[in-house]
């Protein structure tokens, strides 16, 4: 074929395939922000309105010190790695946010990337060998999915399987399964969200561990959206459910929600663990390391969560308050100790419709709908910040309010 013929083609079928998508009203528009994330951004086209959508849940995107550390680390190491970490491309920047992740977090060692995206890609196919099983929550973050497939293209005869959404009964079932089946001899891999991000809801953590340690696997917890949030001090849904640090095998996280907004990954766990993954995984191996900006910000973020406590404690005031607010509206809020609040609305046209008039009222809310949803459970997706004011959770009430009265009318 070709070449013009092949671009035709191309053009053809991702017109078509675009087409679809915004038939259906699953078109995603970029709203372009210019200012500083924070619980106020303006927006290019709508000015100064207020942001509940945002994974800056302690308000450290914008902090003073964050952003300092971030300028000094630039004026210490320059504006970029120019290399991967094993050749010359580690800073005493990445060592500094490493032991602090260890510290906080309470393990042995960690190592970082640029994304937790590329944190779980890395950790699956490196950590994992073909003898070996693999079992997820079904709801489990795109990541994990993505890197679990991976893993088992590249290592042929990978069992992977799924169990339903925090189905203890089903994971046991597959545990069970597995250890019945004499030819396996691998090691198995329980990998779970800490926090579930559509749905708002949190791993059984206790349940799990126990089944894990009953059928002798390993368990890796993606604390993403529960690190800064869950539990007294903000280490995580560990914390929360009661968990030493020692009864989770391999943690994830990223740096760029609640630990400074920025960018970047991580995985915690054994030295032995985060040396394989030095030695042998291919993201880190071949792609440029954390720029050390973000390292010394998402750093001076771990630590003043680690000095302010009460950041969490005034998210958690805040949550409770949103929640309080939208109940009272009359719109079905799922309960959660998280810093998600999912409305459910129904169908999908009805959340982008929602979603646009919140943001013509000065709300900055994302609807959700099928697919990224099941159908009929279609949702306005509230997050909520430490940073926000009683003012501004009082005015996204006051939005709803008046949306659900306009509904009614």
């Amino acid at each position: 074929m070709p070449t013009a013929s092949a671009n035709e083609h191309f053009e053809s079928r991702a017109q078509t395939l675009l087409q679809g998508v915004k038939d259906s009203g699953q078109w995603k528009h970029l709203q372009t922000i210019e200012s500083a994330m924070g619980p106020e951004i303006t927006l290019a086209e709508h000015g100064k309105v207020l942001c509940f959508c945002s994974n800056n849940y302690l308000g450290l995107a914008n902090e003073d010190r964050v952003v300092q550390a971030g300028h000094e680390g630039l004026d210490r190491h320059g504006g970029g790695t120019a290399s991967v970490r094993f050749i010359c491309g580690t800073f005493s920047a990445h060592h500094e946010l490493e032991q602090r992740i260890a510290s906080f977090f309470g393990f042995e060692a960690s190592y970082t990337f640029v994304s937790c995206w590329t944190a779980t890609e890395a950790l699956f196919p490196t950590l994992c060998t073909p003898a070996d099983a693999i079992i997820s929550d079904e709801l489990n973050h795109a990541c994990i999915i993505d890197a679990i497939r991976l893993a088992a293209g590249i290592h042929k005869g990978l069992r992977k399987t799924v169990y339903r959404h925090s189905d203890m009964d089903h994971l046991r079932e597959r545990l069970a399964t597995l250890r019945a089946d004499t030819d396996f001899e691998g090691v198995i891999w329980v990998v779970t969200d800490g926090v579930f991000s559509m749905e708002g809801d949190i791993a059984k953590l206790v349940d799990i561990r126990a089944l894990c340690d009953e059928f002798g696997a390993m368990l890796v917890v993606d604390d993403s959206h529960g690190h800064g949030v869950m539990g007294q001090t903000g280490r995580g849904t560990h914390e929360h459910c009661g968990l030493r640090s020692d009864q989770v095998d391999i943690l994830t996280g990223t740096l760029g929600k609640a630990l400074g907004g920025g960018a970047g990954g991580f995985v915690a766990g054994s030295q032995t663990a985060i040396d394989l993954l030095v030695q042998r995984a291919r993201p880190t191996l071949f792609s440029n390391a954390l720029p050390t900006t973000v390292a010394a910000s998402a750093e001076m973020a771990i630590r003043i969560l680690q000095e302010e406590p009460e950041r969490v404690a005034r998210l958690r005031a805040n949550v409770e308050r949103a929640r309080s607010g939208i109940r009272d509206v009359g719109f079905e809020v799922l309960e959660s100790p998280t810093a998600i609040c999912p409305i459910i609305v129904g169908d999908t046209a009805r959340a982008i419709r929602l979603s646009e008039r919140l943001l013509e009222k000065g709300a900055f809310v994302i609807g959700f709908g099928y697919p990224v949803v099941p159908e009929g459970e279609a949702r306005l997706r509230v997050q909520i910040s430490a940073a926000h004011t009683d003012e501004h959770i009082d005015r996204l009430v006051d939005a709803l309010r008046e949306l659900k009265a306009e509904e009614g009318a």
